[in-house]
């Protein structure tokens, strides 16, 4: 069992306290679609849902990567929990006492040992640099520069900015003297190597703070901002083992329940732009870490909205890194929308001159949807008065139309294109059809999401008929202790022919034997093997019939019996070439005998 020191009363408790649809929903937007709730899976890129949660038996399974389970197990495989931290975290959202040890830094349990001192080391000194800004005289400049800029106590506090000392060494001794190895400290970006004496200096100094959390608010990285003329600008921690700019979102830890709240997300192109956007109330801002919007950065997004507004410069390298960012986001059918900036300012600057409510209602407010976005973005530089530059935008128009897979969406534009250039409405969609076949040949166009999602329907490969029997058997046996009893009676000394299946059957005999009544999602936290839990998850989330009959019972058993015998013919057989090979006729004409009984048996 993997409940280890919990007993089994108590994890009842806290079943019952606490809902799997809630608990997962903090993690994957779910939507309901029959019984049962649906969304992308957690644990592996994909665009179409095939992630099912069930309410009815508090359980969940992945159709596309097998990934299934409870609560306990949810817990431990998104966020590297073993069963007691689970089990804890998990109390506390259910208000059940539970008086067992766990260690603090469970969030980090999972990690090995380098990374878990990396992060141990950043969660230090980012609480050091804070009280150094906050409470400490060597700090009060930076402290009254930042206020200056506008930050509020509420916001330094919020986003734990901090200050680095004007010492080449405090840090790394800071660390060493504490246990840290010198050798992860350099890993980590913390400190850089001197080949002249053999040392280590800081590489950070005299800098205003900002730490980097990742998505469970664990400290992974830090961006350094000088003061004065100092260069560079901002100083930021390089890639390490606990640090990938293609995977993290600044903020991303505080925005979760915002954007789940809004069902959208703002996304910036730096963490400034972030924190100034959050002063200004849009609080499910994130930012991306000086990279442009990868595909690890659209699945965490996708599996927590389908609505995204992308807030970058308005300056033309901005307009760019939007127009790829949009591009990327319609092919994963996301909504989305672009907020444009005016007069070439970035979102701080714009917050800055012009205040706050006007950033939330003409910036954010103001938002342009994807087709009005791609129209601006495509007569930059086009004088529409000219007739070729007028012509060729109204072609790289339309084949944009042509990508838009709602057709009052492709009307509303045409009708737009037809009056601002007097042009024949009838004329464009004629165009924008030859427009569409042409690039539908290309293979250019995007595959329209209802083809690609197909209602979920999920293709499996075709498995051998003991093998369909043997999982109908089980979502029987789970339902049933009284049917569990009289399959086991009927199989005799016949085991299940596929080894997990047997396993599983031997844990749940065990479980009834325990005095369980059966319980499908607290079974699971008697199996110590993720892949059991998995299949059972799986097979759960079959449809069989409540009330099993006769027939279909002694079908499944034959099948099961069918492939022992099989499985022995197949063994004859060798054998009977074995002695056709040694030239033993008699013993080979006997063989063959038997496997012309086992035959007439089948």
């Amino acid at each position: 069992m993997i409940n280890g020191r919990i007993e089994d009363e108590k994890i009842n408790q806290i079943r019952e306290a606490v809902d799997i649809v809630d608990l997962i929903g903090e993690y994957v937007q779910l939507k309901k679609q029959g019984r049962n709730y649906f969304g992308l899976c957690p644990f592996h890129g994909e665009n179409s849902p095939s992630f099912s949660v069930s309410p009815d038996k508090q359980i969940f399974h992945c159709f596309g990567c097998g990934a299934g389970g409870n609560i306990f197990t949810f817990l431990m495989d998104i966020e590297g929990y073993n069963f007691v931290e689970s089990a804890k975290v998990l109390a506390e959202k259910g208000n059940i006492p539970l008086d067992v040890e766990v260690n603090k830094d469970s969030k980090r349990s999972n990690m090995p040992a380098g990374s878990q001192q990396m992060v141990e080391a950043h969660d230090l000194l980012r609480k050091f640099y804070h009280h150094l800004l906050v409470n400490t005289n060597e700090g009060q400049e930076a402290l009254e520069y930042l206020l200056k800029r506008g930050f509020s106590e509420e916001t330094i506090e919020k986003f734990q900015i901090g200050y680095s000392l004007d010492s080449w060494d405090f840090v790394s001794k800071f660390l060493l003297k504490r246990g840290f190895p010198a050798e992860y400290m350099e890993q980590a970006g913390l400190i850089i190597y001197r080949e002249k004496d053999e040392s280590y200096f800081d590489r950070f100094r005299n800098r205003v703070m900002f730490p980097i959390m990742d998505h469970q608010g664990n400290t992974i990285a830090f961006s350094g901002r000088a003061m004065g003329d100092d260069e560079p600008k901002y100083l930021n921690s390089p890639e390490t083992p606990i640090f990938n700019k293609s995977k993290t979102l600044y903020n991303f830890h505080l925005a979760r329940p915002h954007i789940r709240k809004k069902e959208q997300v703002v996304i910036f192109e730096g963490f400034a732009d972030c924190i100034s956007a959050v002063r200004a109330g849009v609080e499910n801002s994130v930012a991306t870490m000086g990279t442009a919007l990868t595909e690890q950065h659209i699945q965490l997004l996708k599996r927590n909205t389908d609505q995204i507004l992308i807030c970058y410069d308005s300056d033309s390298a901005g307009l760019n890194a939007a127009n790829r960012a949009v591009n990327m986001l319609q092919e994963h059918d996301f909504s989305v929308k672009v907020s444009l900036m005016p007069d070439n300012l970035d979102p701080d600057d714009y917050i800055k001159e012009f205040g706050e409510k006007s950033f939330v209602s003409e910036v954010i407010g103001a938002s342009l949807t994807y087709m009005a976005f791609k129209m601006h973005y495509l007569r930059r530089g086009k004088n529409v008065n000219n007739e070729g530059d007028r012509i060729q935008y109204i072609e790289e128009v339309l084949k944009e139309i042509s990508r838009l897979p709602n057709a009052v969406e492709r009307d509303h534009y045409l009708r737009q294109i037809s009056s601002e250039f007097s042009l024949s409405l009838d004329a464009l969609e004629q165009q924008q059809r030859q427009v569409f076949f042409t690039e539908r040949k290309k293979g250019t166009l995007p595959q329209p999401a209802a083809q690609k999602k197909m209602a979920l329907q999920y293709e499996h490969k075709l498995k051998p008929a003991h093998h369909n029997a043997e999982t109908k058997l089980i979502a029987h046996m789970l339902k049933s202790r009284d049917m569990s009893l009289k399959i086991q009676q009927l199989l005799g000394q016949t085991s299940f022919h596929v080894d997990e299946h047997q396993a599983i059957i031997t844990y749940l005999y065990a479980f009834y034997e325990d005095g369980h009544e059966p319980d499908t999602s607290f079974f699971l936290t008697y199996l110590p093997d993720p892949n059991l839990r998995r299949i059972v998850s799986e097979i759960e989330m079959m449809s069989v019939n409540e009330e099993v009959t006769d027939k279909e019972l002694t079908d499944c058993i034959n099948q099961v019996l069918k492939y022992e015998k099989l499985l022995k013919i197949k063994e004859k057989q060798v054998e009977e070439k074995d002695a056709v090979r040694r030239s033993d006729y008699v013993t080979a004409a006997q063989i063959a005998m038997e496997i012309i009984k086992l035959r007439k048996m089948l």
